[in-house]
């Protein structure tokens, strides 16, 4: 059985992730991650003085982009180069929308959840009254 994703729970406050992290959020091995660093010049995270590296959201996003072009739509890594030198655009505004999306869905949830709990106090204060 393969690995599982755990997503990433983006934080406003917090800068940097681990590629352990990352690794974890795409179900893919942390080597996968440092090759994939050797073949494409955009995935690029910063290393500290004793070489961990550390990537940013926008780092995850370019990762996003690549793991989507060989992972989910089967390109060779050589086609995968291609299309983010001929479609680059088009790719970081699909990895982009998709992010927005996913914020979106986490908003609709907590407001849903809300809503759920106002409607159970509703119910309990409709149910006092009456006795």
């Amino acid at each position: 059985m393969g690995k599982r994703k755990k997503p990433i729970r983006f934080d406003e406050k917090r800068l940097f992730y681990s590629i352990q992290e990352v690794a974890d959020h795409f179900a893919v091995n942390v080597s996968l991650l440092r090759f994939w660093e050797k073949e494409f010049e955009n995935i690029r995270p910063k290393k500290t003085a004793g070489g961990t590296r550390q990537y940013t959201r926008e780092d995850i996003q370019q990762v996003e982009i690549v793991y989507h072009l060989v992972k989910e739509k089967g390109m060779t890594l050589e086609g995968a180069r291609q299309t983010l030198k001929s479609k680059k655009d088009d790719e970081e505004k699909r990895a982009d929308a998709i992010s927005r999306l996913m914020e979106i869905k986490k908003e609709l949830l907590l407001i849903e959840e809300e809503f759920d709990q106002l409607h159970e106090m509703q119910k309990y204060a409709k149910k006092t009254t009456e006795e």
